[in-house]
């Protein structure tokens, strides 16, 4: 073999010698999760607030803590919020949602229904994971609220500074 490479062509003569292990591309076969009455279950989070989820084939009804969607999330961009991951995937009205949430917000809550949904169809039918993976909504979005430093008036802000 060539202790130092000088030139292009000694370089094409060294890596045709040399034959490089072809990698293959590794699959994962995922199997459908459900329970024995053929739901799939997950659990979302965003900001303070925790999702559980659990979505079974039906006609698109979404319970959230024993309340119409409508009725729990009253203002339409939080309710266009948990449609989201059902647009992506391509299964509108076909899955009903049972969802108990806590904690947070409104904001926040439909934002942890939104990922526990995303996740519960994703083990549901592993065929959805690349759309909804491509959309983001199997990421848990990690922002929260940043804590009080003492000195500061919140997190950041400062008294109002006096020279004298």
């Amino acid at each position: 073999m060539v202790d130092q490479v000088n030139s292009l062509e000694e370089l094409g003569q060294v890596a045709e010698g040399v034959e490089a292990p072809a990698a293959a591309p590794v699959e994962i076969n995922r199997e459908p999760v459900r329970d024995a009455l053929g739901r799939a279950y997950a659990t979302g989070k965003r900001k303070d607030a925790v999702a559980r989820v659990w979505i079974k084939p039906g006609s698109g009804k979404v319970i959230v803590n024993g309340k119409e969607m409508s009725v729990y999330f009253a203002r339409p961009v939080l309710q266009m919020i948990l449609r989201q991951p059902f647009q992506v995937a391509g299964v509108v009205d076909q899955f009903d949602v049972m969802a108990t949430v806590a904690g947070g917000g409104l904001s926040g809550q439909a934002g942890a229904v939104k990922h526990g949904v995303s996740k519960a169809l994703q083990l549901y039918d592993p065929t959805l994971r690349a759309a909804l993976k491509a959309a983001g909504f199997l990421t848990r979005d990690s922002r929260v609220v940043e804590r009080k430093k003492y000195g500061k008036a919140k997190a950041r802000k400062s008294f109002q500074f006096s020279k004298r």
